[in-house]
């Protein structure tokens, strides 16, 4: 490796990780109700352990979701759905214990005009670069492929019939130490929970020539030369399953909480993060619907060519409609004859950023969040979906719904930055 150049890395886990499984229910729990109630407040917090499922937090709703239910959907459709892996949909115990929101919070956030105040105090982070297609850095964005292409072979194939729900991956990208590109994929790691009946040997070669192929196979070619797994000076270490057998996996395994992967959820240690989780929380949440705003302000940003990089960071008093701060910074590589002060004073022309504005502009009221709890919040592909809601209270029909995703991703304000910033 060359002198001047550095390493960074980032990690991913798969939606069978007993965090990311909490944060599923989480979230499935949070679209049940805005799905039938709109209006509705949810903070809403998962455990899970060895046969066990603990929900708790606050809603205020007048919809009824039948919590052990959706719980048990999530597990299932996860794969959790055999007692040997001591921790199955149709027998693990679930405890719920939701109350109402405070009225003291809820007084300065349950408004019907345009100055609903913020849930809470803090500060939110948005970031992108130029590094892929999607505008993610490389190590987050191959960590989360080689997760979403492992699931996929889990589910839908035969090629690697012995694997379990819980899995990691972790990404090494050596960079430039004058561009700050990437050059070379420097390592990745792979841990992916399996039946006794496969050996060690067997997995690193199936990881070896069927996970990383495909993981890489939409990536462009100056990135797929990067992975050099044969390269006799500039090779790229592969370790699969290093500490050996992974049989006990998942919450049988380790305990997971709702909100305990942020960096896995944004964008992998690059930029800066607020702090907050997103899991679990209506959008009145600042923690979420703001950051969601940051993300679509750098990408829209970074996509007109305003900057190769840019981090955007809001921050908020409980209570209160307006942002107590707004601030860029785009690591030196503007393309505008601007500081980062006037870019962001240009950026606030073109972007909402009262709380009641970013659900309204990002339409966040909509049953969207469950597909956000695996494989990051950030990062992912704006479309349109068909899905159905099923409803627990017998005088209410099921509900199918046309959905927006990812709506924080939609390039839909590029022509109008390059305008703004004479950017051709």
């Amino acid at each position: 490796m060359n002198k001047n150049n550095y390493l960074f890395t980032s990690e991913s886990v798969g939606e069978g990780h007993p965090d990311k499984v909490a944060d599923q229910i989480s979230d499935a729990i949070l679209d049940h109700f805005l799905a039938f109630d709109p209006k509705a407040h949810v903070a809403c917090e998962t455990m899970v352990t060895t046969g066990q499922v603990i929900i708790a937090g606050e809603v205020t709703s007048t919809h009824y979701v039948d919590l052990p239910d959706v719980a048990r959907r999530v597990i299932k459709n996860i794969g959790y759905n055999n007692s040997e892996l001591k921790f199955d949909a149709d027998s693990c115990g679930i405890l719920t214990a939701l109350h109402e929101q405070s009225p003291d919070i809820n007084q300065g956030v349950d408004r019907t005009d345009g100055d609903q105040g913020a849930g809470d105090q803090g500060m939110m982070f948005g970031y992108a670069c130029n590094e892929t297609t999607d505008l993610m850095p490389l190590t987050i964005d191959l960590a989360h492929k080689l997760m979403r292409t492992l699931a996929d072979i889990r589910k839908g194939s035969d090629l690697m019939p012995y694997l379990r729900p819980d899995a990691k991956a972790q990404v090494t990208v050596e960079y430039d130490g004058d561009t700050h590109r990437p050059v070379r994929i420097a390592a990745i790691v792979v841990s992916t929970q399996h039946d006794d009946t496969v050996t060690q040997e067997q997995i690193k070669e199936d990881v070896k020539n069927i996970l990383i192929p495909r993981a890489l196979k939409d990536y462009s070619p100056e990135i797929r030369a990067m992975y050099r797994p044969d390269d006799a000076e500039d090779k790229t270490d592969l370790f699969v399953n290093p500490t050996g057998m992974f049989n006990i996996g998942g919450p049988a395994g380790d305990t997971g909480l709702t909100g305990r992967k942020i960096i896995v959820d944004t964008y992998g240690g690059r930029g800066a993060h607020g702090g907050g989780a997103f899991s679990g929380k209506d959008p009145s949440k600042v923690d979420r619907s703001a950051a969601y705003a940051c993300r679509h302000i750098a990408k829209n940003a970074v996509a007109a060519g305003v900057a190769d990089e840019m981090l955007v960071q809001v921050a908020y008093a409980i209570g209160v409609a307006q942002p107590v701060s707004f601030c860029v910074n785009t690591y030196g590589t503007s393309h505008v004859q601007l500081s980062d002060q006037q870019i962001a004073a240009e950026l606030c022309k073109h972007f909402r950023l009262k709380p009641a504005e970013i659900i309204q502009d990002l339409k966040l009221l909509q049953p969207i969040y469950s597909v956000t709890a695996s494989y990051g919040h950030m990062g992912r592909k704006h479309e349109l979906c068909d899905v159905e809601f099923k409803s627990h209270n017998h005088d209410v029909p099921d509900k199918s719904m046309k959905l927006e995703l990812f709506t924080w991703e939609n390039l839909d304000k590029v022509d109008e930055l390059k305008a703004a910033f004479g950017l051709s």
